[in-house]
């Protein structure tokens, strides 16, 4: 059983070492314990310290590309280097890399495909009763697009197994660990969450600049990954609603116009047959986009093959950056 724990950096030479010295070395039923760093594109030296660390394999890019391309560069690195189970941690030393051998426990055993490691946000100094308050809301919305009971969505400590890790694809732009929840929850993955202890904060948050932009960012992943995996529930859903509408004005005219002397509230007819013709647009729209859906699971189901067979066959390779 091999763990590599991966852990993506920009510009963490400050914080590294720690985060390094924090890892376990040993775990009961691992046999082999290795390091991963996705250097994303650091101008601080980042990558040469790793490399004075002894780290076991490092991944560079040239330039910054973000967070969710340098998961991504990690997972796909840590399968072709022969990971059973990948685990993902912060570089900035926020999470008790004691915590480990518990996050991997539910996978050893057979329980589950991806562990959420659950920073009990309540209990972090370091957080405001703001982003307590909306850290909860977050992550109750991500367990109601996702299915999951995971009660901490945008932890980034987790662990995945080899076979989750093979089915896992992210398009976001901005992180990972809202799509990848609501991935694993809509193809039925075993997923759990397991308590895990956070170390005092050493730097702010680079993922986004504000809270009013981290909703923004948090809600349009949300809406458009939902909306990936589940199309024709969604549009059926604002058809619904524009179909309503429609229903409703058109009784109104009526009820007007049957009532009253005068003719009028014309309106109502031309409002209630525009939410009717849009009501049906948006069905129409629905069923090709559930078309195109299921496209998209074949593909995937393809492409996972494609990766089973190409990590599961060819040599380890060297240390190099993905083709990407």
């Amino acid at each position: 059983m091999k763990l590599i724990i991966q852990i993506p950096c920009y510009n963490e030479r400050e914080h590294l070492a720690a985060t390094l010295a924090d890892l376990p070395a040993e775990i009961p039923g691992v046999d082999a314990i290795e390091v991963l760093i996705i250097d994303d594109g650091s101008t601080d030296g980042t990558a040469d310290l790793a490399r004075e660390l002894g780290v076991h394999h490092l991944v560079q890019f040239r330039g910054n590309r973000g967070l969710a391309k340098g998961f991504m560069a990690g997972v796909d690195a840590c399968l072709r280097l022969g990971a059973d189970i990948i685990v993902n941690t912060d570089a900035d030393n926020q999470y008790n890399g004691g915590d480990i051998p518990a996050l991997v426990e539910p996978i050893l055993a057979g329980r589950a495909d991806l562990v959420v490691g659950d920073r009990q946000v309540e209990k972090v100094a370091d957080f405001s009763a703001t982003k307590k308050r909306l850290q909860k809301i977050g992550s109750w919305v991500v367990r109601l697009a996702s299915g999951t009971r995971v009660p901490d969505a945008p932890s980034g400590f987790r662990a995945i197994s080899r076979e989750a890790a093979l089915r896992m694809f992210v398009t976001s732009e901005f992180t990972y660990t809202l799509e990848t929840l609501i991935q694993a929850g809509q193809a039925r993955f075993a997923v759990d969450a397991v308590p895990v202890r956070t170390n005092p904060k050493t730097r702010e948050s680079r993922l986004f600049a504000g809270t009013l932009q981290y909703l923004r960012r948090s809600a349009g992943t949300i809406i458009r990954i939902y909306t990936m995996y589940r199309p024709l529930r969604t549009f059926l859903l604002l058809a619904s609603i524009l179909f309503s509408l429609g229903i409703l004005l058109g009784v109104r005219f009526l009820v007007f116009h049957l009532t009253e002397a005068q003719a009028g509230h014309v309106q109502s007819l031309i409002l209630a047959a525009i939410f009717l013709i849009s009501a049906f647009i948006v069905l129409v729209s629905g069923l090709l986009a559930d078309l195109v859906g299921a496209n998209r699971k074949i593909l995937e189901d393809v492409i996972t093959r494609l990766r089973r067979l190409e990590y599961d066959t060819e040599q380890t390779p060297e240390d190099r950056e993905p083709d990407r």
